[in-house]
C-alpha cells in the first residue's frame, strides 16, 4: 500500500519526524517496506514522500489514506479529521431515473447507486492529478519510474476516493445503460464482456456481473466494461458503491487473470457503513470539479447495516497473555481511539466493546488484547516478563499419528502432502472406498483438477509418478489426510474421514507386514483379518479387504498395470488405505504391563499341503484356536507349488508354531500333544495334510 505524506497530512497532523512515524507503524503491524522522496521520484511533487506499507490481509481498513491516518492518530494520540461530504440534491428523484434489481445477493450483499446529471467530462485539476500520481506510479525493471496519466476528471475522482477510504467505486455513462436499469446477476454461460482495458473476457456462471436490461456492463468488483465507460461526450453518470463478497471477487479475478486495485480491496473486505460515505464523497467531488447536479436520494438494496456484536474483554486476561498490566483507563482509551464503542462502563475486572464497522477482524477477546498490545507498545513488554504457561498433553490422535509416522518411516516410507483435489479420470480409476459420486468444485484449483478426492491413492500414485519421471526415484510414500465423501442425504454436509494411504514398490507381503507392525505398535489387540474383495483398478485376486474384528479397516492390493499406464509407472505397485478412525477405536496408545513367561519355548515347523483357495489368515486362525493361550506365535515361512506331485490347485505352506507355558516348562510330550492338536484341527477344518 503506497501512501503519500502530503495526502496523509489532510487528515492528521504530521509534525512528528517521518522516520519515527515509519518505525511506529512497523512496530504496530504496518510494516515499513521503503520510502521514496520527491527528490528521486518524478511522480512526487516537491516536499512529498511516498511511503510503502505492508498491509496484512485482515486489515482491509488500511487500504486507504484515512485508515492509515487513523492508525497514526491512535499511535500519536492525535485528532483525526475525516471529511464530511454534503450534497445539494436536485428536485429529481433518483428512483424515477433508474431501477436496480439485485438477483445475486450471495455475491453482492449491498448495492447502491446515485445519479449525477449535467457533468462536463474533461481534464482533472492539478491537485487531483498530483495526488493520484503520488500513489499510482510504477517502478520498471531498470529502476526508472513510470508516471501514470490522468484519465479524466470523473474516473480520477472515483480513484481518488477509493485511495482515500478504501471503498472501490465505478461510474457508468447513464445514457449507455439499456432500459435505464441495473441488474446484479450471475453471468450467463460463456457470456463475453469487453472490459475497459479493451480486452474480451469469457465469463462463467459463478462470476457476478453488473448488467443493464440487455447485456453485462461490468465484472462486479473487478473491472468495468468498455460499452458503458465514461467518455468525453458523457453528461449523466450512475455512481456505483457496493459490497462484493471476497470469495466471489477472488474467484472471478483468478479465473480471468484480471486483478485490479478494486478487486484487491474487495478481496480483503470493505467497510459496510462506509459505502454510503464513499458514494456521497465522490458525488461531492465530481460536482466540484465537473459540475452537474445530484439527483435526490439513493438507491440502496440493503440500507440496514447490522453493527458488529459486542466483545467482552477481561482485563485480567491482558496481564495473563501479555505479562504486563495495562490500566482500565488506558485500555479504554486505546480501544475507543480505534473506533470500539464501550457498551457498559469499564471496570477493573472487564469491559464490553463493539468493534467499528471497518474492523471485521475484531471478533474475539484475543483480538482486542492484540490491539491493546500493539498500540500500547510491544517494546514496553519486558523480555523477562513472566507469562504463565499451562502444561498440556497430546491428543490421542496426535499420539497415534506420531506412532504411525515412526513405523512407516522406519519401514522406508516418506511422508507426502498432496492436494485434496484431483482430476476426475484419476479419481474414477482408483477410489475403492465408496460408490457415492465424488464432490466437484466450481472452479479448477490445480491443472484442471476439480474433483475432491474420495481416496488418498490417486494423489499418492501421481506423486510417485512425478518422482519417477523427474529423477527415476521409486518413492515409497505414505500420507495421513482427509478424504471427502458426499453426504448420504441431499441437505447434509460432506463426510470427512481421516485415512492413512500407502504406495510402495515392495512385495505384497512386505506391505502387509508394515500394516501389521503398525497395528502392533498402536497396541491393537483385535485380530487383523483379510478377505478377498474385487475393487476397481486392482489385479483380480490380489486385493483384500482388511478388518479388525467386525470393523472395516481398509484394503490392500496390487494395482492393475492398466491403471498404472495413466502414470507411466514401471513394475508392480502395492497400495493400502486404512481408516484412521478404525485404528483409533481399536488402539491402546498407552502401553500396558504384560507378564513375560520365564520358561523356555518350543518351536516346531509344520509343512501342510492344502487347496489353493485356503488363505494364510484362515490357517493361522485355525492353528491358534486349536491350542489357545499356550500357542505364543504362528509365523509364516513360505508357499510352494508343485502340480505334478501335489495335484492341480494345491499348494504347500510352511509355518512355525511357538509353544510356551506361563507357569512351568513345557515337556516334550506336552509339546507333541499340542502340535497334534494343531495338525488335527487344520485337517478337520481346512483339509490340510501334514507332509512328513
Amino acid at each position: 500500500m503506497l501512501v503519500s505524506w502530503n495526502w496523509l497530512s489532510r487528515y492528521v497532523d504530521l509534525s512528528m519526524d517521518r522516520i519515527e512515524l515509519e518505525n511506529k507503524l512497523s512496530l504496530s503491524g504496518l510494516n515499513h517496506e521503503g520510502t521514496d522522496s520527491w527528490k528521486d521520484n518524478p511522480a512526487l511533487v516537491e516536499g512529498d514522500y511516498c511511503i510503502d506499507l505492508e498491509v496484512t490481509s485482515n486489515r482491509g481498513d488500511c487500504l486507504g489514506h484515512i485508515g492509515v491516518a487513523r492508525e497514526i492518530a491512535v499511535l500519536f494520540d492525535l485528532e483525526l479529521n475525516v471529511p464530511q461530504p454534503t450534497l445539494s440534491p436536485s428536485s429529481t428523484d433518483v428512483q424515477s431515473l433508474l431501477a436496480v434489481d439485485n438477483q445475486y445477493v450471495e455475491a453482492c450483499p449491498r448495492y447502491t447507486a446515485r445519479i449525477i446529471q449535467g457533468v462536463k467530462v474533461g481534464p482533472s485539476p492539478d491537485w487531483l492529478v498530483e495526488a493520484l500520481r503520488s500513489v499510482f506510479w510504477r517502478r520498471n525493471k531498470d529502476q526508472s519510474v513510470e508516471v501514470p496519466q490522468s484519465v479524466n476528471n470523473i474516473v480520477d475522482a472515483t480513484n481518488y476516493v477509493m485511495t482515500e477510504c478504501g471503498q472501490p467505486l465505478h461510474a457508468f455513462d447513464y445514457s449507455k445503460l439499456a432500459g435505464q436499469k441495473i441488474v446484479v446477476r450471475p453471468a450467463k454461460p460463456k457470456e463475453v464482456l469487453t472490459a475497459i482495458d479493451h480486452r474480451q473476457y469469457e465469463l462463467d456462471e459463478s462470476a457476478c456481473v453488473i448488467a443493464d436490461a440487455s447485456r453485462a456492463c461490468a465484472v462486479a468488483g473487478v473491472m468495468g466494461g468498455a460499452d458503458s465507460e465514461v467518455t468525453a461526450t458523457t453528461t449523466d453518470l450512475v455512481i456505483e458503491a457496493a459490497i462484493f463478497t471476497p470469495l466471489s471477487v477472488r474467484r472471478t479475478a483468478r479465473a480471468l487473470k484480471l486483478h485490479s486495485p478494486s478487486s484487491y480491496r474487495f478481496e480483503r473486505r470493505v467497510d459496510p457503513v462506509g459505502v454510503d460515505w464513499a458514494s456521497r464523497r465522490v458525488c461531492e467531488l465530481i460536482v466540484d470539479i465537473a459540475g452537474g447536479t445530484v439527483a435526490d436520494g439513493i438507491i440502496d438494496t440493503a440500507p440496514d447495516v447490522q453493527p458488529n456484536p459486542p466483545v467482552v474483554l477481561r482485563l485480567s486476561e491482558i496481564e495473563r497473555i501479555l505479562g504486563i498490566k495495562v490500566s482500565a483507563d488506558e485500555t479504554t482509551r486505546i480501544l475507543n481511539a480505534l473506533g470500539c464503542q464501550s457498551t457498559v462502563k469499564v471496570t477493573s475486572d472487564e469491559g464490553q466493546f463493539v468493534p467499528p464497522s471497518w474492523r471485521h477482524d475484531l471478533s474475539r477477546e484475543a483480538d482486542l488484547i492484540e490491539e491493546v498490545a500493539r498500540v500500547h507498545g510491544y517494546e514496553k513488554i519486558p523480555e523477562d516478563s513472566p507469562i504463565p504457561v499451562a502444561p498440556s498433553s497430546k491428543r490421542p490422535f496426535d499420539v497415534a499419528a506420531e506412532k504411525i509416522r515412526h513405523v512407516l518411516t522406519a519401514a522406508g516410507y516418506s511422508e507426502a502432502m498432496t492436494p485434496s483435489v484431483t482430476r476426475q479420470a484419476l479419481d474414477q480409476s482408483l477410489s475403492p472406498w465408496t460408490d457415492r459420486p465424488a464432490l466437484v468444485t466450481q472452479t479448477a484449483m490445480l491443472k484442471g483438477a476439480k474433483t475432491i478426492r474420495r481416496s488418498l491413492l490417486p494423489s499418492l500414485l501421481e506423486a510417485r509418478a512425478n518422482n519417477w519421471s523427474s529423477a527415476s526415484i521409486e518413492a515409497n510414500l505414505f500420507e495421513m489426510a482427509h478424504v471427502y465423501l458426499p453426504a448420504e442425504s441431499p441437505e447434509g454436509l460432506p463426510d470427512e474421514h481421516y485415512s492413512v494411504g500407502l504406495v510402495s514398490g515392495e512385495d505384497f507381503f512386505v506391505v502387509k507386514g508394515a500394516v501389521e507392525t503398525l497395528c502392533q505398535t498402536m497396541g491393537i489387540g483385535s485380530e487383523l483379518n483379510v478377505t478377498p474383495s474385487p475393487l476397481n483398478g486392482f489385479i483380480e485376486g490380489q486385493v483384500v479387504e482388511l478388518t479388525l474384528g467386525e470393523d472395516r479397516l481398509g484394503f490392500l492390493g496390487v494395482v492393475d498395470p492398466k491403471t498404472l499406464k495413466q502414470w507411466k509407472l514401471p513394475g508392480n505397485v502395492v497400495t493400502a488405505e486404512l481408516s484412521m478412525s478404525t485404528l483409533m477405536d481399536h488402539a491402546r496408545l498407552v502401553p500396558q504391563q504384560q507378564s513375560v513367561s520365564m520358561y523356555p519355548s518350543v518351536e516346531r515347523d509344520l509343512n501342510f499341503v492344502m487347496k489353493e483357495s485356503v488363505r494364510w489368515n484362515e490357517l493361522e486362525t485355525i492353528a491358534r484356536s486349536a491350542v489357545g493361550s499356550q500357542l505364543k506365535a504362528v509365523t509364516y515361512r513360505e508357499t510352494y507349488r508343485d502340480p505334478d506331485r501335489d495335484g492341480k490347485d494345491m499348494k504347500r505352506i510352511l509355518m512355525t508354531v511357538q509353544l510356551q507355558k506361563d507357569d512351568a516348562t513345557l515337556s516334550g510330550e506336552e509339546a507333541d500333544a499340542l502340535v497334534q492338536a494343531v495338525i488335527g484341527k487344520c485337517k478337520t477344518e481346512l483339509g490340510a495334510e501334514l507332509l512328513g
